[in-house]
């Protein structure tokens, strides 16, 4: 008996013809600008058009949310990004973020049937930092842009 799977939905990893909204936190914003170079660089090599992407800076981490839910209700976007950079300190506030940014970001994805992707590099010092934002690490920045690709196709085309 052929026990393969016969209807596999994928998202394609293109991004021409998408629209993909971009908010950043301007807190610790040269890690953040690294990320979002990474973010547009992986758009454009997959066939993407840098103008069909909206970029909007925030005052920090906490605020992503505000924005990325004005941005799933406007209709104009497939996806929509987050990138910011939260840094552990002597206490409990990089922590309390994390935590709800992440629930926000997904509520606000469920809610408006718009993948909406986390992509916080939450570490414990700057050199974590540094790596996750284009060195030895990647750049996260890339990485939740084919994330956002993927999905946005899968939503459009398979769902």
């Amino acid at each position: 008996m052929d026990k393969t799977v016969k209807n596999v939905m994928e998202g394609k990893l293109t991004s021409s013809g998408l629209k993909i909204g971009v908010v950043c936190a301007r807190f610790n914003a040269f890690f953040v600008e690294k990320l979002l170079e990474g973010a547009v660089d992986a758009f454009v090599r997959h066939g993407g058009n840098a103008d069909d992407l909206a970029v909007a800076w925030v005052p920090g981490s906490y605020e992503l949310p505000f924005v990325c839910s004005k941005m799933a209700k406007s209709g104009k976007y497939d996806a929509i990004m987050c990138l910011g950079v939260v840094i552990q300190g002597a206490t409990t506030h990089a922590a309390q973020i994390n935590g709800q940014v992440s629930k926000a970001i997904a509520q606000i994805g469920l809610e408006s049937g718009i993948p909406v992707l986390y992509g916080l590099v939450t570490t414990e010092n700057i050199d974590q930092a540094i790596e996750r934002s284009g060195t030895k690490a990647g750049n996260r920045g890339a990485d939740v842009m084919m994330a956002a690709v993927e999905m946005a196709n899968l939503n459009r085309d398979c769902l």
